[in-house]
């Protein structure tokens, strides 16, 4: 069985269970379509590769086209592998189906690109408190010394300055699925990205 599933983060919303408020986001997995099987025998391991989101193949090269000519299938914007156990079962041009790989209550981790910042400070980029706000201090959201002068004579590796925030892959472990209907897998909590962001949903790795 494979592992996983790709799907698009519609939004996030809540419901009552038992009483109890819990925030819920909804991610819908419909359309995932594998589009090449790897084997030991040809690649050195056992994954399956999906695509979703149809693309027009007037933009995308000749070689994706031919690609994804070999499923049967359209083109797709995003293409991600996912392993897993005896994938002997799946075959290129077949649909996923986000029931057949999860049920509720499953333990699942999600990961996607998360929303992007810009270019940001310190205080906001790094949690940095600040210099003082009195008349005068002219410290108020600077980042400071970075390093000393004569030795080393060079500003070290990792150092944390200001400079562009978001935009990219992040991993949210643990999360739970709470409903699934119609390729819509309803998760007990946060993911990373903004609306439409495609996320790829895998059984939990460190599950609690």
């Amino acid at each position: 069985m494979v592992e996983g599933i790709l799907g698009k983060k519609i939004g996030m919303t809540r419901i009552f269970i038992g009483g109890v408020n819990v925030p819920i986001t909804v991610i819908d997995a419909g359309g995932c379509v594998v589009t090449q099987k790897k084997t030991v025998g040809n690649d050195g391991y056992g994954a399956i590769q999906v695509g979703i989101g149809e693309k027009d193949e007037k933009r995308v090269n000749k070689a994706m086209k031919g690609h994804f000519a070999k499923a049967g299938k359209s083109c797709f914007y995003t293409v991600q592998e996912l392993k897993g156990d005896n994938l002997d079962a799946y075959k290129a041009g077949q649909t996923l189906n986000a029931a057949d790989i999860f049920k509720v209550g499953d333990i699942v981790d999600v990961r996607g690109c998360s929303k992007g910042k810009g270019f940001m400070g310190v205080m906001k980029r790094h949690n940095f408190s600040g210099g003082a706000e009195s008349h005068g201090s002219m410290f108020n959201r600077a980042p400071g010394s970075i390093g000393s002068s004569s030795y080393p004579s060079r500003v070290f590796k990792g150092m944390r300055m200001a400079g562009h925030m978001g935009a990219k892959d992040v991993t949210v472990e643990n999360l739970k699925v709470v409903g699934i209907k119609d390729n819509i897998i309803m998760v007990h909590g946060g993911v990373p990205g903004s609306v439409n962001t495609v996320v790829a949903v895998r059984k939990a790795s460190k599950s609690k």
